[in-house]
């Protein structure tokens, strides 16, 4: 890292990011405790998975016109203090429908702000080094599965499912504090923000053929993965046969691997190239994409080692994927380019996670049924993922040896 105010900087984007990731992925390993509590079934349990992604899609969209306009440290501040609100929401949820409105909420703000901290990412740090920083900022996914869903779990089996969102929206309070107190203003990109009307420059960032690009490749790359992990917890109790108490092993191993994993191949991905290696990551992925989406009852270390082999190959695809993806636009587009780009990715984890709902079903004895069938719908996307990354070009200013469009930190 360039200074040891970057690198503050990057560890205070990590921690919204765990944050955000963590409040979204905590509701997956929950799904059969809301499906005893709340009495509902796969495809309804869906619906509080698709409230997040389809609201935050929804307003990525509309934060697309306006996030350029704006200093990064004030949209920061009340983007993540609009998603600290909704998260507390979900804690004070009393049932099923007002759970799937504070979700809707959570979701709103929360997807923006994860495209907000990847184009904070893109401004400061010069391409060849946004593979490391990428990697940097996205093991926050892993330490989310290290420490908060086994602990998130214990919580919810010990006390109540309320009790992780009161946990998350409280660790929000610090990290606000840190943002107003430590980051800097970034106005960088304001530069040529009121060059054109807020309308034109969203205009701008849709008609570019490389940003379309960008999007179909954003589009598979989250579906790849969510297809999956949506019902995963469900499968591996009902299907495999793990235990309660067992299942936050699944995300402790996955999350322990990836954290090294990640920050490893953000490395590799800088040396090698990073198409290259998102190239082979993905490769990789297909062999745990069947074996787990097949797995028969097994002994705990096989369905363990099967998950984590799982989790770091389609973790690792991202790292080198999101460096790709934030050299497509040029620093004064980025902010709007990551909010259409985040609006994306949410509306694609609201359609995976709606078919991953409506593929399965479930047996008499609440196995899960049809999950070859996701597994081959994940597969499909991985391929098409290959494919469509081959296209995908750097923007003229990205090209190695441009200057980094941020000021100084």
């Amino acid at each position: 890292m360039k200074s040891k105010a970057e690198r503050l900087l990057l560890l205070i984007l990590a921690a919204i990011q765990f944050c955000t990731t963590l409040d979204f992925v905590i509701i997956l390993p929950l799904e059969p405790q809301y499906m005893r509590l709340m009495r509902i079934n796969p495809a309804q349990f869906s619906l509080i998975v698709s409230a997040y992604a389809i609201a935050a899609g929804i307003t990525g969209v509309a934060a697309g016109f306006l996030l350029d306009l704006f200093d990064r440290k004030k949209a920061l501040l009340w983007l993540f203090s609009g998603f600290a609100v909704g998260t507390l929401l979900c804690a004070l949820a009393p049932n099923y429908p007002l759970l799937v409105a504070a979700r809707a909420v959570a979701g709103a703000f929360g997807g923006v702000t994860g495209a907000l901290v990847l184009s904070i990412v893109g401004d400061v740090v010069p391409e060849e080094r946004r593979g490391r920083a990428m990697g940097l900022v996205m093991s926050s996914f892993s330490v989310a599965s290290i420490l908060g869903l086994p602990l998130g779990l214990w919580l919810a089996a010990k006390f109540s499912w309320h009790v992780p969102f009161f946990i998350i929206a409280a660790i929000c309070l610090p990290i606000l504090l840190a943002v107003a107190l430590r980051v800097p203003s970034l106005r960088g990109h304001l530069q040529h923000a009121r060059d054109h009307h807020p309308v034109a420059r969203l205009w701008a960032v849709l008609i570019e053929p490389n940003h379309q690009l960008a999007f179909v490749f954003m589009a598979a790359l989250t579906c790849a993965g969510l297809t999956i992990f949506t019902n995963l917890a469900t499968y591996m109790e009902f299907n495999v046969g793990l235990s309660d108490e067992q299942l936050p092993l699944i995300y402790l191993t996955g999350g322990i691997c990836t954290v090294f994993s990640m920050n490893w191949i953000g490395r590799w991905a800088d040396r090698a190239g990073k198409l290259r290696v998102f190239t082979l990551m993905s490769l990789s992925a297909a062999v745990p994409i069947l074996a787990l989406t097949n797995l028969p009852r097994v002994p705990l270390p096989v369905a363990l080692a099967t998950s984590t082999l799982l989790m770091i190959c389609m973790s690792g695809r991202f790292v080198p994927a999101m460096a790709m993806m934030t050299a497509a636009v040029e620093s004064r587009y980025r902010g709007g380019f990551m909010s259409v780009n985040s609006s994306v990715q949410q509306f694609s984890c609201g359609l995976a996670a709606w078919a991953s709902g409506a593929i399965v079903g479930q047996g008499p004895n609440r196995e899960i049924t049809h999950f070859p069938l996701v597994g081959l719908v994940s597969l499909s996307c991985v391929f098409s993922c290959i494919w469509l990354a081959r296209f995908l070009k750097p923007a003229a200013r990205e090209l190695p040896g441009a200057p980094v469009f941020a000021e100084p930190l």
